[in-house]
């Protein structure tokens, strides 16, 4: 069956404006009738709202409407944070994007000190980390990765979207001259299940969290 994509495309712009949270091609797809054509209607709609008020963004592989960038300076309203991210959770965040599968020992090799577990819970509290499987190494370390939350928190529609060596460079991150060979890491520069396996029964668990945490305190 055809269907229309004018009709496709007005049917994904009422469930995207109505929705509580960004929706996948696939949540779409589950709505609409059989036949529709959801990426030809996604490339329609993009067009469409390309250069107006509202824009039709990717977020974590999920689309949805928002603001657009420019536009930032007419919403008036401040907001407080509910929690600041510290300079060493920050860190330790930057690490873990860059650097996942990753290991508690190898965060702590990076930053040269001992990753706290403050830091660590403020990260997993809030879901911008989580645990994601253990190590194939002596004592399986569990293995630290990010979220979709992380994503979204960010506006990153992926993680190939991190800044690299150049936009670090444009943002005054980094330094323009940088030692000879100095590279940034390729968060997906090592594909998930390489060195690692999946978390097994009850590792995902609250408590087993609160296990994990408590090996920081008891150090």
């Amino acid at each position: 069956m055809t269907i229309d994509p004018l009709i496709t495309e007005r049917c994904i712009e009422a469930l995207l404006f109505a929705a509580a949270e960004p929706l996948s091609d696939v949540d779409l797809a589950k709505r609409l009738p059989e036949g529709a054509d959801v990426a030809s209607a996604i490339e329609g709609l993009r067009a469409r709202y390309e250069g107006r008020g509202i824009e039709l963004a990717c977020v974590a592989g999920r689309w949805r409407f928002q603001t657009a960038a420019d536009l930032s300076f007419l919403m008036t309203e401040e907001r407080e944070e509910p929690r600041r991210l510290s300079k060493a959770a920050q860190e330790t965040l930057a690490i873990i994007a860059y650097h996942q599968p990753v290991t508690r020992a190898e965060i702590e090799a990076v930053r040269g000190v001992q990753a706290s577990r403050g830091t660590l819970d403020v990260l997993l509290e809030l879901g911008l980390v989580r645990m994601r499987g253990r190590r194939r190494t002596p004592g399986r370390p569990v293995t630290l990765g990010t979220t979709d939350a992380f994503l979204e928190h960010y506006g990153l529609a992926a993680l190939s979207d991190l800044p690299g060596l150049t936009e670090m460079k444009a943002a005054g991150l980094l330094e323009m001259n940088l030692p000879p060979g100095f590279t940034v890491p390729d968060p997906l520069g090592l594909r998930p299940g390489e060195d690692e396996d999946p978390l097994e029964d009850g590792d995902d668990a609250p408590e087993f969290a609160q296990d994990f945490l408590g090996e920081l305190e008891g150090r």
